[in-house]
């Protein structure tokens, strides 16, 4: 059964160390774990439903409570320490696109906002229910799952939008395809999730973005239904689907999706490389980059992460065997770790590995094998169950991402750490951070920070910490010239800095779409920009002074 509290699946917990947890000790002391709520009486805390009754909408408290909340911070510090606040007031799983319309009909005649629910691992507040008078209905899409047409000739393939990622990973297997799209909730988001917050895949340098695997698909929106054909390319006009991409529920519902997919590859692996410096290894990864190698994924850590990797690996002993080795090859305290991933055909594969790790030597990277790789992929979708793990020893584990250009790089990566580092010392804390480039273009690179620090070991000051931390770094991102999210998309967290991306007119055209398809304003309310204009505004004005 899924956690209700926490990431995943209750079955599967990842154990930390003592070399890790002594690790963490050193760097920002010893955690303070706080006492964690229990489920029947939050249950009992949540209030009566606002809803008039409907026969597809299930009002009881612990279906509130299980789609109510995502993955962010706050909606970890809300559950772990029962101060829920605002819940939607009621759950509905409908089956078919029509009933979808049916519940939006529904919520436009009475009122109602919506929240659309996919598998609930935002973490950036996609889901967090308004405040106010007006009721929320939340519309869990997971009884949209199945594999509407499969067309091999056009390698198509139809899916209901609330499949998660296993599911339509196995039933394309089964026709020997695949999506390709494999972000690290994987095993909980869903199609239509990735769509409509314009995900983005640990090997898309080969299947490619969502928004390069989205075809076309049906949105229910509250104005009617928006039927988006599947074309190879088009002239003509706007392209619908880059309305609904990074929509993220403002327009309406995507109840259907058509994606573009792949035949399985014949061979795959991953390799580790490890360079001397961060210079080394930023050199490195843009030669290649640029170069257009046929590879799956390019994943850099720096010298923290690199550190922070082998110390949590374990296998103590072996560890220390390739310490000593890199060290005798040049490779010392700044050493960084390049992930490489190479899929299809073998021919093409060792080519493209020969090419890529030919220019990895002219800036002194060690081919380290890929038993390191194989590592990395084994426990892709387990790593993410640490924060469990963390919390119960007193820790919390957060993470922001930009995108930029490659002359911004470095620099994006040292003022993001360095703003944590800052907002956490004016508290009094330590904070370990660390950081790795998650996707390669030839342009420039997504920047993927991640924060370890300590409990407060109260709701109130676990929160201010959380809040202070995260816009400090989201400030610094605007600051230094990156996006607000290359990958997690912007909900309620991200909003207030949307402005700055966007300017004064771009906001304005993403309110009138909003407005075209939702007239009313009851889809997913407050997520991606502000529904106050002069708050927009304001904001504006002040990012871009």
């Amino acid at each position: 059964m899924r956690r209700w509290n926490g990431w995943g699946d209750e079955s599967i917990n990842v154990v930390l160390n003592e070399d890790a947890l002594a690790f963490l000790r050193e760097r920002i002391g010893r955690g303070i774990v706080p006492d964690d709520a229990a489920l029947e009486p939050l249950c009992r805390s949540v209030p009566k439903s606002r809803l008039r009754g409907h026969p597809m909408i299930d009002t009881g408290a612990l279906t509130r409570l299980r789609n109510g909340f995502g993955q962010s911070m706050r909606d970890w510090l809300r559950l772990r320490y029962g101060v829920i606040g605002t819940l939607p007031d009621g759950v509905a799983f409908p089956e078919s696109s029509e009933q979808v319309r049916e519940l939006l009909e529904y919520a436009a005649q009475h009122d109602v906002a919506v929240i659309p629910y996919g598998g609930g691992t935002s973490v950036v507040g996609h889901l967090d229910a308004p405040r106010g008078e007006r009721p929320v209905l939340t519309i869990n899409l997971s009884r949209l799952s199945r594999l509407i047409d499969f067309d091999p000739e056009a390698q198509l393939a139809n899916f209901g939008a609330g499949v998660a990622g296993p599911d339509l990973e196995a039933q394309l297997r089964a026709h020997g395809y695949t999506l390709g799209h494999f972000p690290q909730s994987f095993d909980y988001s869903t199609l239509g999730g990735w769509v409509v917050t314009r995900s983005s895949g640990q090997q898309s340098m080969r299947y490619g973005r969502i928004e390069h695997l989205f075809a076309g698909g049906r949105v229910e929106t509250p104005s009617g239904t928006l039927r988006i054909p599947t074309f190879p390319a088009s002239a003509a006009g706007t392209d619908l689907r880059e309305m609904v991409l990074g929509s993220e529920g403002r327009i309406g519902i995507l109840t259907e999706a058509a994606v573009r997919i792949t035949p399985l590859p014949e061979s795959e692996s991953f390799h580790a490389v490890f360079f001397p410096s961060w210079e080394d290894a930023e050199n490195a990864v843009r030669r290649i980059a640029q170069a257009k190698l046929p590879l799956s994924m390019l994943r850099l850590s720096n010298p923290t992460e690199t550190l922070t990797t082998l110390t949590l690996a374990g296998h103590k002993t072996l560890i220390g065997l390739l310490e000593r080795y890199l060290r005798w090859r040049g490779c010392g305290s700044q050493k960084c770790l390049l992930l490489i991933g190479v899929s299809g055909q073998k021919a093409a594969n060792s080519a493209a590995l020969d090419a890529v790790l030919r220019l990895a030597r002219t800036h002194h990277g060690i081919h380290a094998g890929q038993t390191i790789g194989r590592k990395w992929k084994t426990n892709r979708f387990r790593n993410v169950y640490l924060r469990n793990s963390l919390w119960q020893h007193g820790y919390a584990v957060d993470t922001v991402e930009t995108a930029v250009d490659w002359p911004k790089v470095r620099n994006m990566m040292c003022a993001i750490e360095r703003a944590g580092t800052l907002a956490l010392e004016a508290d009094g804390e330590r904070l370990h951070t660390y950081t790795h480039l998650s996707h390669i273009y030839a342009q420039g690179a997504s920047v993927y920070t991640t924060f370890a620090y300590r409990l407060a070991g109260n709701f109130e000051d676990d929160l201010a910490r959380w809040r202070r931390l995260k816009s400090a770094v989201s400030e610094a991102i605007v600051g230094a010239g990156g996006t607000i999210s290359h990958q997690h998309g912007v909900g309620a967290d991200h909003a207030p800095y949307l402005a700055a991306e966007k300017g004064v007119l771009g906001i304005g055209a993403m309110t009138s779409v909003f407005r075209h398809f939702d007239p009313q304003g009851i889809m997913n309310p407050g997520k991606l920009i502000a529904d106050n204009e002069q708050e927009v505004s304001s904001n504006v004005a002040r990012k871009l002074a």
